[in-house]
């Protein structure tokens, strides 16, 4: 699993990239653009924090309700009384083993749990925050149609800049992965 698995973890892009959206950000937009791209951000930012931390809540939450259910069930079944003899057909008798020792929650069934509904809850809410704060951010963005403008415009360049950059890199015989800094 890679860091990029996890949407508080994600890099950015490489570094000649960062570099040429920067330019971009700089001469192509106005300040308020700019003021508007970076709340954006900021929103993308936050939700992504927040749900990652819901998450992983909710995730210790539901394990801890397993692990108790789990040692519910165990104390019902150690309490209940349990056959210790089976009588066959022809007479013969056989005596059933106390399987109670096998059953009870261990240490290790807890911490595993815990690991998992963590891990699973950090994801979740992580990328339910990125989905949430992509459609906050999206509002934020084209609220004003003049801004809405300028901004697609100044990305549009900036994809056509980069495609340029990715195939002087490919006529080079420079790997696509060296020019993305990956």
């Amino acid at each position: 699993m890679s860091a990029d698995s996890l949407a508080l973890l994600r890099k950015n892009a490489g570094q000649e990239i960062s570099a040429l959206a920067e330019e971009h950000f700089k001469h192509d937009l106005q300040d308020s653009d700019r003021d508007a791209l970076k709340s954006a951000a900021s929103k993308i930012s936050t939700h992504v924090s927040i749900g990652s931390a819901l998450g992983l809540g909710l995730g210790a939450l539901l394990a801890f309700r397993l692990r108790r259910t789990r040692m519910q069930m165990f104390n019902a079944f150690r309490a209940h009384e349990k056959p210790t003899h089976v009588k066959f057909a022809d007479g013969r008798e056989e005596a059933i083993p106390d399987v109670t020792q096998y059953m009870r929650p261990s240490l290790l069934g807890d911490v595993a749990a815990y690991t998992f509904f963590g891990f699973g809850g950090l994801f979740v809410g992580g990328e339910t925050g990125l989905l949430t704060g992509g459609a906050s951010a999206g509002r934020r963005i084209t609220r004003d149609p003049e801004s809405r403008e300028r901004i697609e415009t100044a990305f549009r360049r900036f994809r056509a800049d980069v495609l340029r950059k990715e195939a002087d890199a490919l006529d080079k015989r420079k790997g696509v992965t060296e020019l993305l800094g990956l």
